[in-house]
């Protein structure tokens, strides 16, 4: 995690190219999150708000209380909630990817649906074979001993690479020492 830790400390720093370099680190995930929550045409304008928000306050960002792409995705449930409490007295829709329906999302489901984006994207940065593994044992809810059989590994490999993989997630979405 030295790349993490080198765009953590020049935004910190404020060094010249962090604000590209944590945009491309972590765009994607708050820029998702803007687009679930309020559709594709204010995503772009609130992810813009969050990067400019994240960039003024960036003294008040503790690598040691969380990682970057945590932060922001804090600041961006702020801005959601804030862009849907400003559109109180004209409720918003947004279509939901599933259905096409229209849904009017709820603070409560803009803080779920930003801790599922969080978990995903520190599942997304395991190797292929442990995220496989955890998918598994959590999405299909498989045991060990079902996954041994359906991947043809030992158990104590399944075991091993789920117990490794989550650490690795527990140590992406937690606080630096």
């Amino acid at each position: 995690m030295p790349e993490a830790y080198d765009v953590e400390a020049s935004f910190v720093a404020g060094d010249d190219q962090a604000l590209r370099r944590a945009y491309d680190a972590h765009g994607r995930l708050v820029y998702t999150l803007c687009r679930r929550s309020l559709g594709s045409d204010a995503a772009t304008d609130v992810t813009q708000e969050v990067f400019a928000a994240g960039w003024f306050a960036r003294r008040q960002y503790d690598p040691s209380r969380g990682s970057l792409g945590g932060w922001l995705v804090g600041i961006a449930r702020n801005k959601v909630i804030d862009h849907l409490r400003a559109q109180g007295r004209r409720p918003s829709t947004v279509e939901t990817p599933s259905s096409g329906l229209p849904a009017v999302l709820t603070e409560a489901e803009v803080e779920g649906l930003a801790d599922r984006l969080l978990l995903a994207d520190a599942l997304a940065q395991l190797p292929d074979r442990p995220k496989r593994l955890i998918e598994l044992a959590f999405f299909e809810q498989l045991t060990h001993p079902e996954i041994a059989e359906r991947c043809d590994l030992p158990i104590g490999t399944v075991k091993s690479d789920i117990r490794r993989g989550l650490a690795r997630m527990r140590r992406h979405l937690e606080p630096k020492p």
